[in-house]
């Protein structure tokens, strides 16, 4: 019998970076350095991995595309940094703040003032909103939530948010607002978002639904500081894994190249469309494998246009349209230059007949539905990036459809004999840094 201090010896040897093997020989438990394989170099990848370092357990992370940062996508627009991937760090998003104090990351104000364009009419922020009745309506559905119990939320997943709004009486105007702005949270229409998945993300997050904060100089640099702490000897890119064996003496990780691996335990942080494409050995429970195969990603379009001015009239200036190019943002926000960029952030079947667009047809699609009431300057460049052809990804972020939250996510999170799972997908709230780190290091622990 396993008394509570064999207990705390052997979790202290798990501490101090030691695993404990499963073989006994008498009644000595033998103990060796630790070997762990972590499959992907994105935030949750990295953030597993500099947690098993900091417990001094050895790692390597392979990455199979030629860049760490997985979804977090910096990138450069002449001398301004814009985010094609992760955009926002929210006030709640306790993790993601305490690194970048750890790592001297200056974290921004990046909160918005939304304005309205409906019917074809401009109504500025603070000028548009709900009905009262409506609003009042809302607030006694969060107060409810929030005493909900398991069984009720179950029910509540059952449902798409676009039918619970219906059925408690949000309609005409209010839902065609209510469509417009929460599809922008979850990458497609409401119709399709469990009303669990929207109502929990609602009743839970901050006043400006965690669209609070971005870190100085372009969010890749959390990834690139971690990177660092990590030991960038141990971050083999371009090693995109194809074959896991796991048998008793461990795992075994194949990549494409050629290259293999082995390890005493695996750490998986793919997303799903990637995680389908291994060759698992022995093969992933059926459970699992119907899980994989249900889980779907939010299609969203990114279009990053350069001006050689800022004709929007604020630094905090969004827009939410119900026209083609759905919504903008300023997103060079804080970034001192007479040049700016707006990101026309498309959802769903918006953003896939976006993608399919040439740049000559968006920019005149964005003019049609900004001239009429912004005098426009001169477009210099454009950027365009579709995460719904992602080839590991096939979309933004995970999107939890209605009886998918309490049967399909906790199959995902189950660990596979040697191997723990991790990412984005697995988080509270999908979409957000915070979500994918907190999910690694997660598995680190359970490590």
């Amino acid at each position: 019998m396993t008394t509570r201090r064999d207990f705390l010896r052997n979790t202290a040897m798990v501490a101090s970076g030691l695993l404990v093997s499963p073989t006994l020989t008498g009644q000595v438990w033998i103990a060796k350095k630790a070997k762990v394989v972590v499959i992907g170099a994105g935030l949750a990848g990295l953030g597993a991995a500099y947690q098993l370092r900091q417990r001094g357990i050895d790692c390597v992370i392979l990455e199979a595309q030629g860049r760490i940062g997985g979804r977090v996508f910096s990138q450069r627009m002449d001398d301004l940094v814009v985010e094609l991937g992760a955009e926002w760090v929210g006030e709640s998003h306790t993790r993601i703040r305490e690194l970048c104090v750890e790592f001297k990351l200056e974290l921004q104000n990046n909160q918005m003032d939304t304005g309205l364009i409906y019917k074809g009419q401009y109504h500025p922020p603070a000028q548009w909103d709900s009905s009262a009745d409506w609003k009042a309506k809302f607030q006694t559905l969060l107060e409810e939530y929030r005493k909900m119990n398991e069984v009720d939320k179950m029910k509540l997943d059952q449902y798409d948010w676009w039918r619970y709004l219906v059925n408690n009486g949000c309609q005409g105007r209010d839902l065609d607002l209510r469509e417009l702005t929460d599809s922008t949270d979850f990458g497609e229409s409401i119709r399709h978002v469990s009303a669990f998945a929207a109502m929990a993300e609602y009743a839970e997050s901050s006043p400006k639904n965690e669209m609070d904060l971005k870190i100085k100089g372009g969010n890749n640099l959390l990834a690139q500081r971690m990177a660092d702490a990590i030991g960038r000897e141990s971050i083999l890119l371009q090693h995109k894994v194809t074959r896991v064996v796991q048998d008793a003496s461990g795992v075994k990780v194949y990549c494409g190249n050629g290259k293999m691996f082995e390890a005493d335990k695996m750490i998986c942080t793919l997303p799903t469309f990637a995680l389908r494409a291994i060759d698992w050995q022995p093969g992933l429970p059926q459970e699992k494998i119907d899980a994989i195969n249900q889980l779907q990603y939010a299609r969203i379009n990114k279009h990053a246009m350069l001006y050689g001015q800022r004709f929007w009239p604020a630094e905090a200036f969004d827009l939410v349209t119900d026209q083609l190019p759905h919504y903008f943002y300023h997103a060079t926000k804080n970034q001192r230059s007479e040049k700016g960029v707006l990101i026309s952030y498309t959802i769903g079947d918006k953003a896939a007949v976006v993608a399919n667009q040439s740049d000559g047809w968006n920019a005149a699609e964005v003019l049609r539905t900004l001239q009429p009431h912004f005098k426009t300057a001169p477009m210099l460049q454009q950027q365009n990036f579709y995460w719904g052809s992602n080839d590991y990804t096939q979309g933004a972020y995970a999107l939890y459809k209605p009886g998918q939250w309490f049967n399909v996510k906790p199959v995902l999170q189950q660990d596979f004999l040697h191997t723990s799972f991790a990412g984005e997908h697995l988080a509270d709230w999908q979409g957000f840094m915070e979500g994918a780190l907190v999910t690694g290091e997660q598995a680190a622990r359970r490590i």
